[in-house]
């Protein structure tokens, strides 16, 4: 709210934030593992007497340098601009508590630049001992940055005593710290020795191809299952209700944990298949392949890790629509739009509830929605709804759906969003008149508690074939239908009213 965001509603700045992120972390990780690959495989070949190995790792090193550098460093530039557009005020607040640990990773950054550039150009060129004192110097400096960058980007999930004391230390060594600096490490080796698959595959020498997939398949193994309980101790610190929504708490966070399990056997099969059953069939499409599935997985990890901290951005924080928690305290039952410095209304009245209903669309629902994109497309989600049940819902959704941040502002600005999202976006009638009291207590208690999540049709084809008394005890116990929802706790007057207004 206190920063103009880059408004893009088809499109959705999250998704936007994922392509760049995803694919730079994909390949940064490459940087940090492919380092020390390039190290002890110089040091293979070394100790082997082997002019093939040393050409093999001169080969990887060139392709290693364009692809970390170039397209790891536009990424990483990519990731800075885009949430610095996107999400404003949570880059702010990350800049302003870690400047000082930002300042040091640019400084290894740096330093890893100056070592890479060195070790390639001089391979070959320098005695083999020194050449291997600028590899490590470049591993060093690689791993030094992923260290710095993971106690800044988990303090997002678990900031820890840091909410109480805002101390640097207890922000940067959070609860998250050392489970997904280890995770994040040995995954970076895994991918150091899928990589190698892509340059073995070009070698021409089938004796080598073979010697050199064998060797980076079983760095890629080995990496990979001891990644698997560092991910299972990450798991086992997160906090709650971030361990809830990731253990099937959100049906969409249960998805992607099953697309991830299925992502890692078939990166594991491929790498088993390459390290120990039949080298030989390294090829280039194989070896392209074998990247996708650990792509998928590292995206079903960062999504997971994303998504576990709704409904905050920087969790306990800040709300994902950038409103600090401190803030969004002060703001009940306040105008939101007087406090928000870039919006283009100020005041609502019965004459610009369409334009103020966009303008609070913008700073408090597009973080997390699109409006007709892939991205939690908010047309489907209130298609259901008519003017009063929408606004009684936005006034609700604290309760309704605990992963949402809670709708800020006067019950006169609920009501100029619900008029953008039903009148302006759904063509539906927006008459103020509705948000009178429904005469019907059933009707009022469907609208404050049923409305966010059904229609009254789907709603009443459900009771359809039941009594009233089995109505009410549907109500009583609606988490056995489906965990996500949550048992009606009325009186029994408005168990009784409201399971009769779901009679059809």
């Amino acid at each position: 709210m206190n920063y103009p965001v880059w408004y893009l509603p088809g499109i959705g700045g999250g998704i936007l934030i994922a392509i760049i992120a995803v694919t730079h972390v994909f390949v940064s990780h490459f940087a940090v593992g492919g380092g020390l690959y390039l190290v002890l495989a110089e040091r293979k070949g070394i100790r082997e007497n082997s002019p093939e190995i040393l050409a093999f790792t001169k080969r990887h090193a060139k392709f290693f340098m364009l692809l970390t550098m170039v397209y790891g460093g536009i990424t990483g530039v990519g990731i800075w601009f885009i949430i610095s557009m996107v999400q404003p005020a949570a880059t702010s607040q990350l800049i302003h508590t870690f400047v000082f640990g930002w300042a040091a990773e640019w400084v290894w950054f740096l330093v890893e630049i100056i070592a890479l550039l060195v070790y390639y150009y001089t391979f070959g060129r320098m005695d083999n001992r020194t050449h291997q004192m600028v590899g490590w110097i470049y591993f060093i400096a690689a791993w030094l940055s992923l260290f710095l960058i993971n106690g800044i980007i988990d303090f997002m999930l678990t900031p820890g005593a840091w909410i109480d004391n805002h101390n640097f230390w207890s922000g940067f060594f959070n609860p998250s710290f050392w489970p997904s600096l280890l995770f994040r490490s040995f995954f970076s080796f895994m991918l150091a020795g899928l990589y190698a698959f892509v340059t073995c595959a070009f070698l021409k020498d089938a004796e080598l191809k073979t010697r050199m997939t064998r060797y980076s398949g079983k760095w890629a193994l080995t990496s990979l299952l001891l990644s698997i309980p560092c991910a299972a101790w990450y798991l086992a610190i997160l906090p709650e209700p971030a361990r809830s929504l990731v253990e099937g708490g959100s049906p969409t966070i249960r998805a992607a944990g099953q697309f991830a399990l299925y992502a890692l056997l078939v990166t594991f099969a491929l790498v088993l298949l390459l390290a120990v059953i039949r080298p030989a069939f390294n090829n280039k499409p194989l070896a392209i392949l074998t990247l996708i599935p650990a792509f998928l997985l590292l995206g079903a990890f960062e999504w997971t890790r994303e998504a576990a901290r709704r409904p905050f951005v920087l969790n306990q924080i800040m709300y994902s629509n950038g409103v600090a928690l401190a803030q969004a305290e002060e703001l009940q039952n306040q105008s939101f739009l007087v406090r928000t410095k870039w919006s283009a209304v100020s005041e609502v009245d019965d004459s610009n509830l369409v334009e103020a209903g966009s303008e609070l669309f913008k700073f408090q629902c597009y973080a997390c929605h699109t409006i007709g994109g892939i991205n939690n497309d908010i047309l489907p989600k209130t298609a259901g709804m008519d003017f009063s049940a929408m606004t009684a819902y936005l006034l609700n959704v604290i309760h309704k759906r605990p992963y949402m941040p809670r709708f800020l502002g006067t019950e006169q600005e609920a009501a100029a969003l619900s008029a953008y999202l039903v009148g302006e976006l759904h063509g539906k009638e927006v008459d103020l008149a509705m948000l009178a009291t429904p005469a019907d207590l059933g009707q009022q208690l469907y609208n404050n508690n049923c409305t966010g999540c059904h229609d009254l049709d789907t709603a009443r084809q459900w009771a359809a074939n039941l009594t009233l008394t089995e109505i009410i005890a549907g109500l009583e116990s609606l988490s056995t239908l489906n965990e996500m929802m949550i048992d009606f706790s009325g009186t029994p007057e408005e168990k009784q009213h409201l399971a009769s207004y779901l009679l059809p």
